[in-house]
């Protein structure tokens, strides 16, 4: 009975004991899912590295940009602003010679045979013996105006009138200004080149005060035609004599008391309409215009500024 239980004693320790092989088997598998788990760990925190190193390019690259856009958008916005600008007054000038080619267009009406009566034909030729009324005269005319143009010279040179009529001059006029347009009137007879002021705005002032005495002389019996051969240069000219003799957008057009030309065929065709209508062209060429057309110089009153020594002629400050 003795040696049963130890023997079953002996039995029950040998099954709760493992084997050394399984022992063995379990610290190998343990091993390699530790290594495999420090592999994982080790590609991810490599991910996250790369990860983090392209999130701070980026970053940079955005405070880059940011610097960029504050430094120069300013800049641009004020290049496409003038090119706006250029745009705008390049669309006014091109309607401005689309309604003169408009007005060009002779439209021929049906003739209408009707017999004359005798009153009539009498009528016919005593309109016919009468001598044809002559155009409004400009040069060589102006030396029995001397007294009243040097009047208004003087007093262009006074304070600034800012509320005076339209077509009158609210600016002051500079006192080299008085001398060039006294010769201009008085010496020329209203057909010469004068040297430039050296400004698009200074010339526009001497153009103004040429303008209202004109306007006191003959009223509405002229227009003014500027010629500046570029969008840009129109707008300058557009703007200073708006501003010195007070006018509105309304005072620019073919049927207002001054046009505006980029072409010089154009404005030569325009003032020969003028004079078949007994009307007085005034014609006004910039300095950046780099010659005058012969054709320009038949006409009785025109004032061109000749570009100075220190003018670059395709380039004038427009201020």
């Amino acid at each position: 009975m003795m040696a049963t239980s130890a023997s079953g004693e002996s039995g029950d320790s040998g099954a709760a004991t493992p084997s050394p092989a399984s022992v063995a088997a379990s610290t190998g598998s343990s091993a390699e899912g530790d290594a495999l788990l420090e592999l994982a760990l080790a590609e991810l925190r490599g991910q996250r590295q790369s990860l983090l190193s392209e999130i701070a390019q980026l970053e940079a690259r955005r405070e880059q940009l940011n610097q960029e856009l504050k430094t120069s958008f300013s800049g641009q916005a004020d290049q496409i602003a003038r090119r706006i600008k250029g745009f705008q007054d390049y669309m006014v000038g091109a309607l401005q010679d689309l309604a003169v080619a408009a007005e060009q267009i002779e439209l021929v009406p049906q003739k209408v045979l009707v017999q004359p009566s005798p009153l009539d034909q009498a009528r016919t030729n005593a309109a016919a013996a009468e001598p044809p009324a002559a155009p409004p005269a400009a040069a060589g005319l102006f030396v029995g105006d001397a007294e009243l143009i040097r009047e208004r010279l003087a007093g262009f040179q006074g304070q600034p009138d800012f509320y005076a009529d339209p077509w009158n001059l609210r600016r002051s006029l500079e006192p080299a200004a008085a001398p060039l347009l006294d010769d201009w009137f008085l010496s020329q007879g209203g057909r010469g080149a004068q040297n430039s002021s050296g400004s698009r705005s200074r010339n526009a002032l001497v153009a103004a005060a040429a303008i209202a005495i004109l306007s006191d002389l003959y009223g509405e019996r002229f227009q003014t035609l500027v010629l500046a051969g570029e969008p840009e240069r129109l707008g300058d000219w557009r703007r200073g004599l708006q501003d010195c003799l007070g006018l509105a957008r309304e005072d620019f057009g073919p049927s207002s008391g001054i046009v505006l030309f980029e072409r010089a065929d154009a404005l030569i065709e325009r003032a020969d309409r003028l004079e078949e209508r007994g009307e007085l062209p005034f014609i006004v060429i910039d300095a950046g215009v780099s010659a005058v057309e012969i054709p320009v110089l038949q006409f009785p009153l025109w004032l061109a500024f000749a570009a100075g020594p220190g003018e670059l002629i395709d380039d004038l400050p427009p201020y």
